[in-house]
């Protein structure tokens, strides 16, 4: 099959995947200019008076983007070995949603379906290649590594806090249940305790007698070390990664298996062993 690949497909998974030419670049910002576009008119027809006015203007422009991004799409799956792989892949999944909502809405009759085309701000990841910024493709393998090796110690982190919320909770629905502070139950004791010790604060439960209010300014404080337990944790992990990390990448995707991330002087994809 890769003996038949025709050498427009080629060209055309050049621009379309990668940012190595100008017309690579230029298809990758003319794209997020209409994501933004996109996600603007969505904004605008939530705003009533607006939508009053000019409501069939959006719905056009609407249209013309859904059809570009459709075409798109498609052109995605034809330059690709395997079409299924990229359709289940993340981007191509965000892709399919971002211009199912349209086509659902005029097929079914569905109102107000278009408002998820908000997920086309998640394809805004692209602008990674856009500027062949390939250094930000490895900073976020750096950042994936830092969360997975500081996953154990934030999970257990994360027990503690729990544990200690409940304590609280149950120790503040015993001094100021009955008080009418709006402790009524463990549970909602509880919710205060993790409003309170991840400093939000909402102030829809507060305590009343001088006791509750002492054990409030105790959890206010150790609130802080809630926040910086875990920063301290990733920063550590992001440093050690970050250390281990100094390949120059390039933006260029395998067809076969769409990784991306390569050597800057890669010939082979160091997935799969396509050519690239």
């Amino acid at each position: 099959m890769r003996d038949n690949f025709a050498p427009w497909r080629n060209h055309l998974h050049e621009i379309i995947f990668e940012a190595d030419t100008k017309l690579g670049k230029l298809f990758d910002v003319s794209l997020l200019i209409l994501i933004i576009i996109s996600i603007i008119l969505v904004m605008l027809e939530s705003i009533s008076d607006l939508n009053d006015l000019y409501g069939d203007w959006f719905e056009i422009a609407e249209w013309i983007i859904t059809i570009y991004f459709t075409i798109e799409y498609i052109l995605r799956l034809i330059v690709v070995y395997k079409p299924s792989k990229y359709a289940f892949s993340f981007f191509g999944v965000i892709d399919l949603l971002s211009i199912l909502p349209s086509y659902i809405e005029i097929i079914f009759g569905l109102t107000g379906s278009q408002y998820f085309a908000a997920v086309r701000a998640m394809r805004l990841v692209r602008v990674f290649r856009i500027f062949k910024l390939a250094k930000f493709l490895d900073e976020s393998k750096v950042l994936v590594t830092a969360l997975k090796a500081s996953q154990a110690k934030i999970t257990v982190f994360l027990t503690f806090i729990l544990m200690m919320s409940i304590v609280i909770g149950s120790v503040m629905y015993f001094v100021e249940g009955g008080q009418g502070s709006g402790f009524t139950s463990i549970p909602r004791s509880i919710y205060w305790a993790i409003v309170t010790l991840t400093t939000v604060g909402y102030g829809d439960i507060a305590p009343t007698t001088a006791i509750g209010q002492f054990l409030a300014a105790v959890v206010m404080i150790m609130g802080y070390g809630v926040l910086a337990v875990p920063t301290g944790i990733v920063s550590a992990e992001l440093v050690a990664a970050d250390s281990n990390s100094s390949k120059v990448l390039s933006t260029q995707s395998c067809k076969s298996c769409l990784s991306e991330a390569h050597d800057k002087d890669a010939l082979f994809c160091k997935y799969c062993g396509e050519e690239l």
